[in-house]
């Protein structure tokens, strides 16, 4: 059985309830009025995460949360620490997002030692090590390699030229999100022999380290006419890269992405970008939804999948008023 929630500002979740993973290995969570509830952020340092945070935090009265919510500032180790320091303030349940998959395993184990229900929130970590429905409950997020895919089957479909010679600005190095979006672009493009990706190197999901990046790329490549951005930030500064450079992003260069913020829903609409697909950072009520499903003994699918949606020139006006 299946059945379609829609939670939070444009976040659409589709849960297979006969897919429930078997709760014996994470601790339960008892029903309660109200939680003390941990959310460890990895940074705040862009448009996407400072959206996230705020939508826990919207989120806390209603759902009754005590909300100890920290900033990693984008070090894995720092978030580690953070998880570290809820734990000893005893919190009930934890909510994080994982910086990269490998170095917050621990943070992960630890909160399962605990006997503290962890829910992996827009990342995740490695799969080869923890499990969820073992080591943690559930993971909340997008499908990120479908997110690629998307990407770069709007760029098949509304690319005019004959060679598509392609940049790539990948997301933080070891992340799940830049992993799969990577790998779901790369396989996708590649099956078109129209395309070559000449080059892809990380913009740490950063605006101005994407424009950096851009600037530097452009002199080794300067025949490239696609530019692909893991996330609207790089997709930004590649844009502001091109035009100090001489190009004209929309007409000579087609900018591809992933998000859908504010500043990338005006590129579309300015005709400097063709694409944004849609990564929705509102989890907050999600968040609280699964966790009291789960509190009542509800069985949780492994990954709770949120439907993203594709933002071209058609519609991009019509959603920029939601945008963030």
């Amino acid at each position: 059985m299946k059945r379609r929630i829609l939670l939070g500002a444009a976040i659409a979740v589709s849960v297979s309830l006969s897919a429930g993973v078997s709760f014996a290995d994470t601790p339960p969570l008892a029903v309660k009025d109200t939680y003390r509830v941990g959310f460890a952020q990895m940074e705040s340092n862009n448009p996407w995460r400072i959206a996230e945070t705020k939508s826990f935090h919207d989120t806390a009265k209603s759902c009754g949360w005590e909300l100890i919510a920290t900033d990693a500032a984008g070090s894995a180790a720092k978030q580690v620490a953070d998880v570290d320091s809820m734990i000893a303030q005893g919190i009930d349940v934890l909510f994080l997002p994982p910086r990269e998959e490998k170095p917050l395993l621990p943070a992960v184990m630890k909160a399962k030692a605990a006997g503290i229900p962890t829910f992996l929130i827009d990342r995740s970590v490695d799969s080869n090590i923890a499990q969820a429905g073992e080591h943690f409950v559930a993971f909340l997020g997008s499908d990120f390699i479908e997110q690629g895919n998307r990407a770069a089957e709007w760029l098949i479909d509304n690319f005019a030229g004959e060679k598509g010679v392609i940049v790539e600005l990948e997301g933080t190095t070891g992340s799940s999100p830049a992993n799969d979006r990577k790998k779901g672009f790369d396989d996708r493009i590649l099956q078109d022999d129209r395309f070559e990706i000449v080059a892809s190197q990380t913009g740490d999901f950063a605006r101005d380290l994407g424009r950096q990046v851009m600037e530097t790329l452009l002199q080794a490549h300067p025949d490239v006419n696609v530019v692909y951005a893991h996330n609207d930030e790089m997709a930004i500064g590649a844009i502001q890269a091109l035009e100090l450079a001489g190009r004209k992003p929309g007409v000579d260069i087609t900018v591809v992405s992933i998000d859908g913020t504010r500043d990338a829903l005006q590129a579309i609409i300015d005709g400097k970008m063709g694409v944004t697909v849609e990564s929705s950072p509102f989890f907050g009520p999600l968040a609280c939804d699964v966790m009291k499903k789960y509190a009542a003994g509800e069985k949780i699918p492994g990954w709770v999948k949120v439907e993203d949606r594709v933002f071209t020139i058609e519609n991009a006006a019509d959603h920029i008023d939601e945008a963030y």
